[in-house]
C-alpha cells in the first residue's frame, strides 16, 4: 500500500524552511542595524535606558510585522522613522506629564520617619490590619473616629473597638522595650 500525497499541501518540513530563513534574515538585520538604531534614539531621547526600550519597542514592531517590512527595500530606512516616531513620542509624554505636574502643584511632603518613630511604626504595621488601619488614619492624619469609619466602611462603634484595642497592644508592646 502506497501513501498517497496530497500535491496541494507542503510538508512540515517545507513549511518550516521560509520560516527559519525569515527568522534568520531577521536576526542579521537586528544584528547590523541595532547600534544606528539605538545611537539615534539616544540622540534624541538622551537616556540610555530609554533609547534602549524605544529601540527594542522599533524592533519588535519590525519582527512583529516581518512579513511586510522584510519585503521593503529601505528596511534600514523603516526602522529608523518607526525609532524616531517612538522617541518623540516618548518626549512629547514626558513633557505633558511635566506640565501636569506643574498644574498639580508641589508634591505633599510625607511625614518625617526618625528612628524612634519607625520603631513605633513596626509596632503598628505588627497589629492586624484594621487597627494598623484605624490607628494610622487617627494619627497620622488626625482623623475624627466619623471620618475613619466612612474611610473604611465600617460603623464608628467598630472604629473606637479598633483604636481602643490597637492602642492597647501599642502601649504594651512599647513599655516592653528596653530603653
Amino acid at each position: 500500500m502506497t501513501a498517497k500525497r496530497n500535491p496541494g499541501k507542503a510538508s512540515a518540513a517545507s513549511r518550516d524552511i521560509p520560516v527559519i530563513a525569515a527568522v534568520e534574515e531577521f536576526d542579521r538585520f537586528y544584528a547590523r542595524e541595532l547600534p544606528g538604531v539605538l545611537a539615534l534614539c539616544y540622540a534624541v531621547i538622551r537616556r540610555r535606558q530609554h533609547a534602549e526600550e524605544v529601540a527594542q519597542e522599533a524592533f519588535y514592531r519590525a519582527y512583529r510585522d516581518w512579513d511586510n517590512v522584510g519585503r521593503l527595500d529601505h528596511r534600514a530606512a523603516w526602522i529608523r522613522r518607526v525609532a524616531l516616531n517612538l522617541s518623540y513620542s516618548r518626549l512629547r509624554r514626558w513633557r505633558a506629564e511635566a506640565r501636569a505636574l506643574v498644574r498639580l502643584g508641589p508634591a505633599v511632603a510625607a511625614p518625617e520617619i526618625t528612628p524612634e518613630t519607625e520603631s513605633y511604626w513596626e509596632h503598628v504595621r505588627a497589629l492586624p490590619p484594621r487597627q494598623a488601619q484605624v490607628i494610622a488614619l487617627a494619627i497620622l492624619e488626625d482623623r475624627s473616629t466619623a471620618d475613619i469609619a466612612e474611610i473604611l466602611g465600617i460603623e464608628e462603634s467598630t472604629v473606637r473597638v479598633h483604636l481602643a484595642r490597637g492602642r492597647k497592644k501599642l502601649a504594651s508592646a512599647l513599655d516592653e522595650e528596653p530603653t
